[in-house]
């Protein structure tokens, strides 16, 4: 009996490891992953912008701007001109933290009173805004026990911590926006990776083929019920978001879609090659999931884009949940229109077309 049962194992194991592509499959996805979740999947801050508004301009001011930038999680600091300034840095999420020093610093500092320091954090990234914000906490709590301790006081400096979009911290205004771009990728990809294999390892995709549809027809046949598949659960979700979960919808509806459309048809491309690369579902499977794991790593999602090395802002960059992310909390928080939206539309647009031109090029070389 025992001999039987390590002869199944035996057999079982010879094919899964038997075709080479099966084998990149199951080991690709590993290295991949070894790659990445050491730089992406890490909630330490590093490399953040610091917006600082210093209406001081003393001495004591410019000294803890200087500890500030020295530390590893502040290597850029951004001096800032006016409060509107700081509130559009926020809004364009062109910093993490933006720190406001008050009039009076110096004079307090000096004479050992209490010097609040108000710092505005970026709600829509209420983890890493918070760490960030625990970072200069730290550094001015530091500066200002220093400077009390030299005075002979028992004053020191203090930050008081004001939230943008989302002032009372709600864990569902930061997770539900995301989840409606998380679950229209499983949607898209799922759909659409497993078409062309399920067809493949059913014996029909050669029927399919001798049809009157043309290559081109078959790849929009495929592409259209994911997206349909993918606006419905999207919807399901958005609308628990509102109605279930009270999370606020400022923007507009029809862009909502229209954004999903674009990062849909992206995500379609991508499902059409991954298929048209598989012999069967399971393959498909794996692809899917070889793809979702890095695709979330580096959208910003689990870990802040800046802690990461530069490859990997790049690769970023050209993921598409990086910048439906950033729509779907704009639309829900913020209210954004179309003006604001597009310098993270056309992406999703130029990334479409070049994952639907690749899948369609797969597509019809593997059934040439």
């Amino acid at each position: 009996m025992l001999w039987m049962l390590v002869t199944l194992v035996r057999k079982e194991l010879q094919l899964a490891f038997r075709d080479p592509q099966s084998r990149r499959l199951l080991i690709l996805p590993v290295i991949l992953q070894l790659l990445l979740f050491p730089f992406a999947a890490t909630l330490e801050v590093r490399n953040a912008t610091l917006a600082v508004l210093d209406r001081d301009g003393g001495a004591s001011a410019h000294e803890l701007v200087q500890r500030l930038a020295a530390t590893a999680a502040f290597p850029r600091v951004v001096m800032l001109r006016s409060e509107q300034e700081l509130e559009q840095r926020v809004d364009d999420q062109d910093v993490l933290l933006a720190l406001e020093i008050p009039e009076d610093f110096s004079r307090r500092v000096a004479s050992g009173r209490p010097a609040d320091i108000l710092a505005v954090i970026d709600g829509r990234r209420s983890n890493s805004a918070q760490i960030a914000a625990g970072y200069a906490t730290a550094v001015v709590e530091a500066y200002g026990a220093e400077r009390a301790a030299q005075a002979g006081f028992a004053a020191p400096s203090s930050i008081v911590v004001r939230h943008r979009y989302n002032p009372n911290l709600e864990y569902q205004w930061f997770m539900l926006p995301v989840l409606v771009a998380i679950i229209t990728t499983i949607g898209s990809l799922i759909v659409t990776a497993l078409s062309v294999a399920r067809e493949r390892e059913q014996g029909t995709l050669d029927q399919l083929l001798v049809s009157p549809l043309t290559p081109g027809l078959v790849m929009v046949g495929k592409t259209v019920p994911a997206l349909i598949v993918a606006f419905g659960q999207a919807t399901l979700v958005a609308s628990a978001a509102v109605f279930i979960y009270r999370v606020p919808f400022l923007g507009s509806v029809g862009l909502l879609y229209l954004s999903m459309l674009c990062y849909g048809l992206s995500l379609a491309g991508f499902g059409l090659f991954i298929s048209s690369l598989c012999e069967t579902q399971q393959q498909a499977f794996l692809g899917v999931f070889s793809f979702m794991v890095p695709a979330v790593m580096l959208s910003g999602f689990i870990g802040p884009v800046e802690n990461m090395p530069l490859v990997f802002r790049g690769l970023s960059w050209i993921d598409p949940l990086t910048h439906f992310i950033s729509i779907v909390k704009g639309l829900f928080l913020k209210g954004h229109g179309f003006a604001i939206l597009w310098p993270d539309l056309w992406p999703l647009l130029l990334i479409a077309s070049f994952t639907m031109t690749t899948g369609f090029w797969m597509f019809r070389r593997r059934v040439a």
